[in-house]
């Protein structure tokens, strides 16, 4: 009996062995979307016909022009054709950002995209990638992007860039009472922690408790500066620390947001005063019967 249980222990070692590290998977895949635009702008359909699953399903999602949402199919063999038809350097599909998912054989890849039609920008949107994992290698099995023509990305941009941007443009709309940016920048069950003790707002409580300043011309105008970011292994989650320059003085910042359903969405935030130490002994005598 000994000796079976071993043989098994053995073999289950040896398969978990054998697995391919994942942060290795996700750069087969990335590599996997880069060789299909790279394809594409070659015009060479061959190379990206080799890419997709013999069953790859394509969709385009947006909203119509009475704001209903729709979902048209696409065809892998027509946009083939289309590829062919076209001269190398036409067609020229830019990625500025990729958050990756693997769990093998499936995973699953967003990308924020601008598509230039001999060099002038035809429309912009989100890619949603799902990929199989196959004997010859990862194979792109379904893709379903958005499409619009406004608010287009035309230039590289980092993901620290593009954090960056998304947490100064949170804060720009409290200077500027923007109550639909501000609170849906935030995750539906995201919270947010005041500098008094007992403000812990659930973020739909948060909007009701700020109605008031948010009828104003500006809400609150705090100003950040000397931001730090720290990514997960995956991209899918940010934290972060900034300073922060306030009508109370400078107060510190310190936030998580997470990629989730193609954007980013603050999941916490906690705010806190600075104090000095020196001062730290008046402050205890002012706050302890508090």
């Amino acid at each position: 009996m000994r000796t079976h249980i071993l043989i098994l222990l053995l073999g289950f070692s040896i398969t978990l062995s054998a697995q391919v590290p994942l942060d290795t998977e996700e750069a087969a895949v990335s590599e996997v979307i880069d060789q299909i635009f790279d394809g594409m702008r070659n015009a060479d359909s061959t190379a990206v016909g080799a890419l997709l699953h013999q069953d790859i399903r394509m969709q385009s999602t947006g909203y119509d022009q009475n704001g209903e949402p729709y979902l048209t199919a696409g065809s892998a063999a027509r946009w083939l054709q289309s590829i062919a038809k076209y001269e190398a350097g036409s067609l020229d599909e830019r990625l500025y950002s990729r958050v990756i998912e693997v769990d093998p054989p499936l995973a699953t890849a967003w990308t924020e995209y601008s598509f230039f039609l001999n060099g002038e920008l035809s429309h912009c949107g989100t890619n949603a990638f799902q990929l199989i994992k196959t004997a010859k290698g990862w194979k792109v099995h379904q893709v379903t992007d958005t499409r619009r023509r406004e608010n287009c990305t035309t230039k590289e941009r980092s993901l620290t860039d593009t954090l960056h941007a998304f947490i100064d443009t949170w804060h720009q709309a409290a200077a500027t009472a923007d109550e639909d940016t501000f609170f849906g920048s935030m995750a539906a069950d995201g919270i947010y922690l005041g500098t008094d003790a007992s403000e812990r707002w659930p973020r739909d409580t948060f909007r009701v408790w700020a109605a008031a300043p948010f009828n104003r011309e500006s809400a609150w105008d705090f100003k950040p500066y000397q931001r730090e970011l720290y990514f997960s292994d995956n991209n899918k989650y940010v934290w972060w620390e900034e300073m922060l320059d306030t009508w109370m003085g400078p107060c510190r910042g310190s936030g998580v947001a997470r990629f989730y359903e193609g954007r980013w969405q603050i999941q916490h935030y906690d705010l806190a005063l600075t104090i000095p130490n020196e001062t730290m002994k008046a402050v205890i005598e002012l706050t302890k019967d508090k």
